[in-house]
């Protein structure tokens, strides 16, 4: 069902502190830190990443969805356009995270960032 669940904190340090030693227990760990912040596993195959955020309030939610192909989508993408939803990136591959990364963006009626990520073999 998801691929990965984003969201903002006011404290990083305190917040990756807290959901490090609370999800150990059930095997999720860091994976990744960089400047963004950190993203944290058990499987390798979804992710939790919590992000640095300079505002007093935290980011938008951004959820990720999983797909099964490219015609999903694209599907997603065009039924959230025509049932209102604001685009935030058109389907396509998107090399910064790799080549087979392919993904499409919209922004929900509450402002939150909604992906469909098909990740081709």
């Amino acid at each position: 069902m998801f691929d990965h669940v984003v969201f903002g904190v006011r404290d990083f340090d305190k917040s990756k502190t807290f959901y490090q030693k609370v999800l150990a227990p059930i095997g999720i760990k860091t994976i990744a830190e960089d400047k963004l912040g950190i993203e944290l596993s058990a499987d390798g195959k979804s992710s939790l990443c919590i992000r640095r955020t300079p505002e007093d309030n935290p980011a938008h939610l951004h959820l990720a969805f999983v797909a099964q192909s490219r015609e999903q989508v694209q599907s997603f993408h065009q039924i959230a356009l025509q049932i209102g939803a604001k685009d935030n990136g058109a389907p396509g591959i998107r090399p910064n995270y790799s080549g087979q990364y392919y993904a499409a963006y919209v922004v929900d009626p509450d402002g939150h960032n909604i992906e469909m990520v098909y990740h081709q073999e």
